[in-house]
């Protein structure tokens, strides 16, 4: 007859230190796997705007980012921007260039679309539209959540790409051309996938969508 062997207390402890040990590991790796884990959903169904013309929605990994467009401020570069929103050009392009907590950029069209990602030339793909004018405003504060075209090293060259800061840049202002701010959903862009080492990112973010609350 095989007689049973009683647990002791510390092997009772053991066993369930052991058991609590695995929930936590476990339940550490998910969090740490889903980066989109406590970062606030906003649905601009349930807030309201003053200025709703002006208003757009980028959706993200992590969620919606609600942006307030500046059209007094640079009229042109707004109108570009509400063009190529409203038109679907800014759907699946990639966050190309990020530089943790400073900036993330993207609306690379010809480069930067998921179905047609180019590593060589993304950064440098145009819209198809042509340029534009810079429209400087060395009162607009480039703050963070700030919303501007980006361009090369010369005015006058601002396209579809654009930039959003992370963090306050006053040496931007009276530099880029201001379309508008980050009112809602900073933290989804703080979660946009970025690179150590370089400013460009390997298999990078996407936007999924961009369009108009109107």
């Amino acid at each position: 007859m095989i007689k049973k062997i009683k647990q002791t207390k510390l092997e009772k402890t053991l066993i369930i230190f052991v058991i609590i040990l695995g929930i936590v590991t476990f339940g550490s790796f998910a969090v740490i796997k889903n980066k989109c884990l406590f970062v606030k959903k906003y649905n601009p169904e349930k807030l309201k705007f003053k200025n709703s013309e002006n208003i757009a929605i980028l959706n993200a990994p992590c969620g919606n980012v609600i942006i307030e467009l500046y059209p007094s401020v640079a009229p042109n570069s707004v109108e570009r921007f509400k063009m190529l929103i409203k038109s679907g050009e800014y759907n699946n392009v990639a966050f190309h260039r990020v530089i943790k907590n400073i900036l993330v950029q993207a609306g690379d069209l010809e480069f930067g679309k998921k179905n047609n990602l180019n590593y060589t030339y993304i950064g440098t793909g145009k819209s198809g539209y042509g340029t534009i004018n810079s429209e400087l405003d060395k009162n607009f504060d480039f703050k963070k959540g700030s919303v501007a075209l980006a361009r090369n090293y010369k005015k006058n060259t601002e396209d579809s790409q654009f930039f959003i800061l992370l963090e306050d840049a006053p040496l931007f202002e009276g530099e880029y051309s201001p379309v508008g701010k980050v009112i809602y959903g900073l933290e989804v862009l703080q979660k946009i996938k970025y690179n150590d080492k370089v400013e460009y990112v390997l298999r990078p973010d996407f936007i999924n969508t961009f369009k108009m609350l109107k």
